[in-house]
Formats: structure tokens, sequence, C-alpha cells
């Protein structure tokens, strides 16, 4: 009796590494030189944040615990809450607003998706603070949006949006809502489009089918969109210095005030480490949320 053995094509192959060994030394200089300047940020920005300033306002290297206790001033304190609170608002529009265009563009784009992507896209690459000024127009007193609000009745005369919290977040929204249309596309682009032929049968509707099936298969995109969203709209200064006045500074603002002008480098070190802090927070948030569904959808 003989013994038959498994021919050449049917013996389980190892997998070649040695193309992605490859791409991990070519990723190594770049990653070593961004991990490297990062550190060097960081402890650099740790060590002033308990350093002190001599008579002409220069940063000195010392131990000094002032600039962390001035942390606690009430008035840092609503800073920082106004501009965690414009940067979760930001986050819920621009969810609101990129939900229905990905979900257009992908599932009835058809041949033109791409061309309605880089409709969507190209016009970002535009510098963000000249976009912001052009916002600034829009959004002025003798602006077209204020006017065709007026000629509808829909504002009056007194009405204003510059120089508000509405002015601040609608310029956060159109600076960063790309930044969730992208991953919902994404994630939209990969959906099976008979799972929701078959919720439609299941629960009768479109609404219930979106919540019950297109929203929960497309859950990682919408957190990515929001991780994107969330990290540059918390930490933004631009939106708030040319569309919101002085009552609606944020983190950032303050940042850039303590360091250029107040020349206050320990506190503006404390601020940016009390903003890093909450930013890495979420970023954690995120990350075991995703990996708790990675985990959830192997079982």
């Amino acid at each position: 009796m003989t013994l038959l053995r498994p021919s050449s094509r049917t013996r389980r192959r190892k997998p070649d590494t040695s193309g992605s060994r490859m791409w991990t030394w070519f990723m190594l200089p770049g990653t070593l030189w961004m991990t490297g300047f990062l550190i060097a940020s960081l402890i650099l920005v740790a060590v002033l944040a308990v350093g002190t300033t001599d008579d002409l306002g220069n940063p000195r290297f010392g131990f000094d615990l002032a600039g962390v206790r001035a942390l606690a001033d009430p008035a840092y304190t609503e800073v920082m809450l106004r501009s965690l609170g414009y940067a979760l608002l930001t986050c819920l529009i621009c969810l609101l607003i990129a939900y229905p265009v990905a979900y257009t563009i992908a599932l009835h784009g058809g041949r033109y998706k791409n061309a309605l992507i880089a409709a969507i896209v190209v016009p970002f690459f535009a510098n963000y603070l000249v976009r912001m000024y052009g916002w600034s127009v829009v959004l002025s007193d003798d602006g077209p949006l204020l006017r065709a609000l007026r000629a509808i009745g829909l504002a009056d005369g007194d009405t204003k949006i510059l120089n508000t919290g509405i002015g601040v977040v609608a310029g956060l929204v159109y600076g960063f809502v790309v930044f969730m249309i992208i991953p919902l596309y994404a994630a939209l682009e990969r959906l099976d489009v008979s799972l929701i032929e078959a919720g439609r049968d299941l629960y009768g509707g479109p609404v219930r089918t979106f919540f019950f099936v297109t929203l929960p298969a497309t859950r990682q995109g919408a957190a990515a969109g929001l991780v994107l969203v969330f990290l540059p709209a918390m930490g933004d200064f631009v939106s708030a210095q040319l569309l919101g006045g002085p009552d609606q500074i944020m983190i950032g603002n303050l940042i850039q005030d303590k360091f250029f002008q107040g020349q206050n480098w320990p506190l503006g070190s404390a601020l940016t480490m009390l903003l890093m802090l909450v930013l890495l927070l979420g970023m954690f948030g995120y990350l075991r949320r995703t990996r708790k569904d990675e985990a959830e959808a192997a079982r």
C-alpha cells in the first residue's frame, strides 16, 4: 500500500515576509525622524511647563509649578470647556451633514463617484486661513447669508452671526467637514448593498434600515471621522480669531497669546499639555472602541 504524498501544489506555502520586511526598513528612517522630533518637542513643552521666565519674559528652565497651578483659574477652565463644547458640537454637525453626502455618493453616485469626491475635496486644498477669511465675508453683517435670511424674514437688522459662537462653530464645520465625509464614504463604499435590501425587507422602511443596518455597519467610519474632526477642532484658533469675538476665544487662542504676546511660556506650555491630555483621552477612547469592534467581528 502506497502512501499518497501531497503534491507541491497542495502543500501549504509559507507566507513571503521578505516584501513586508523590505517596506518596514523603508519606513524606519521616516518613523524614527517623526518619533524623535515628537518626543523631543513633548519633553521640551513638559520642561517649560514647570519653568520660569526672567524679567524680559524669556523662558528659563527651572522648577516652578506656578504655570500648572494657574490652570485652576476659572477663566482658563471656562475657555477649556468652551473649546470642548465647540469641538463636540462641530463633530455632531459634521456627522449630520456628512452621512447624507457620503451615503448619496457611495450608493447612488454611479460612475460619477470619483468626480463628486473630487468636487468636495479639491476646494479644501486651498489654504485654511484664506478659506476662513472668505467665510468671514459670507457671515458678515452685510454678507450674502444674512441678506438672504433677511429677504425671507428669518433674520432682522440686529441679527449677527459673525463675532458669535455660531460663527465660530460654522467656521469649524466648514473647515473640517471633509474629514468626516471621507471615512464615512470609505465605510459606505465597502458596505454590501444586499444588507440594506435585506434590512428594508426586515424593518420595513429606510429610516429603520439606516439605524439598524447602515449605521452599525459604518460605525467604525463614523468613529474615525469623529476623531479626525475633534482633534483639529479642539486646538483650532483661526476660526475663533476671525469669526468670533473676545468672548469666544478657544484654548488655541489662549496658547498663542501666552507664547507670542503674553511672554508667559510656562503657562502656555501648561495649557498645551492640558490640551494634549484631552486629545489623548479622545484618541484612546477611539482605539479602545475600535479594538472592541474588531474583537466582536472576529467572534
